[in-house]
Order: structure tokens, then C-alpha cells, then sequence
């Protein structure tokens, strides 16, 4: 160790400190599926629901985070990963703060999802894997992107000319298509709450 280099990481609070003041423990809740099939609208309701029993949340999604920390990167492979790697950390460290943490990306690789799990740490990772068929996410495109790919105006669009990569072992798998978001997100406190209230 360096002469003049003085560790003060045993003097810093520690997770557990943070988790007791706020009453809960921090978990990663990463949601992964095609585009269309309910992540996002997933993330937000289960985040309201969670904030209405006393529990803090923090969504973090594409918007927020590529027009912030990650708005040196394009869509390249080498950018996807380096995005998520990033996600990822960050996310990393609000869990250490006991903050209920909640990502929706599409994520489309193992590889990836195991990176962002390697990261953040597997007993903090909860996989929600988002199951939807494709046919019922490009039914619901409003932003047009599923037709734009099929029509060869977007590369790499996954699930079209990229592929993606079903989860083999997700703690949770919802089918948005076979639920209501209230059933969805019943589902959803029900694994995930005695995850969040037991130390």
C-alpha cells in the first residue's frame, strides 16, 4: 500500500446503515423483453405502486440515462454493452444506498443480462422477464419502429434483424398479453415484496 494513502472505508457507513433507515433493502429489478411488450409501462405502475407503501424507488430508463451519462454513446455493439455496463454501475450504487432500483432495457444477450448481474451482484439481481409475443408488441407500435425495421429503415432492430435472446432462468416471467397491468403488477409485489421487507 502507498505511504500517503489513509482507506477510510472502514470508518463510511455501510449498506446495512442505509437499508435501516429506510426500512428496506435495496434489490435490482431489471425488466427484459422485446420492444413493445410492457416494460416500461410495467416499471412505472409497479413504481408507483411501491412508492404508495412507503418504499423508495428509482426508475432508470433509456431516456434519462442516454441523454445523461451515457450521451457519448451510439447504438453500435460495443455501445450497447458499454451502455448497460454503465446502467449497470450506477444502478450498483443505489442499491448500496437501499433504494429499490428498477431498469427497463431491452437488453437482448445473456451475456449482457449476466454482465449487468456480474456488476451489481447476483443476490441483489431480480430478473423480470417480460414475455410478451412479438406479434402482440408489433400490434401495439405506436411509434411505427416494428414496420420502419421490417422495412429496412432501421439495422440491428431486435427481434426483427437482431435477435434476442430469451431468458432461460428469469425470477419472474409476465406475459402482458394474458394479464391486466394490475394483475401484472400483483404479480410483481408479490415476489418482489418479501425480497424488499426481510433483512
Amino acid at each position: 500500500m502507498e505511504k500517503h494513502i489513509y482507506p477510510i472505508f472502514d470508518r463510511m457507513l455501510q449498506r446495512s446503515d442505509r437499508e435501516k433507515l429506510l426500512g428496506q433493502r435495496g434489490i435490482m429489478l431489471w425488466f427484459t423483453g422485446l420492444s413493445g411488450s410492457g416494460k416500461s409501462t410495467l416499471a412505472i405502475a409497479l413504481e408507483r405502486e411501491l412508492h404508495n407503501s412507503g418504499i423508495l424507488c428509482r426508475i432508470l430508463d433509456g431516456d434519462n440515462i442516454r441523454t445523461g451519462i451515457n450521451n457519448n454513446l451510439g447504438f453500435s455493439e460495443a455501445d450497447r454493452v458499454e451502455n448497460i455496463r454503465r446502467i449497470a454501475e450506477v444502478a450498483k450504487l443505489f442499491v448500496d444506498c437501499g433504494v429499490v432500483t428498477i431498469a427497463a432495457f431491452i437488453s437482448p444477450t445473456e451475456q449482457i443480462r449476466k454482465m449487468a448481474a456480474d456488476i451489481i451482484g447476483k443476490n441483489d439481481f431480480m430478473e423480470i422477464y417480460v414475455s410478451t409475443p412479438i406479434e402482440v408488441c408489433e400490434s401495439r407500435d405506436v411509434k411505427g419502429l416494428y414496420k420502419k425495421a421490417r422495412q429496412g429503415e432501421i439495422k440491428n432492430f431486435t427481434g426483427i434483424s437482431a435477435p434476442f435472446e430469451a431468458p432461460k432462468n428469469p425470477d419472474l416471467s409476465i406475459d402482458t398479453s394474458k394479464y391486466t397491468l394490475e394483475e401484472s403488477v400483483n404479480l410483481l409485489k408479490k415476489a418482489i415484496l418479501p425480497k424488499i421487507t426481510s433483512f
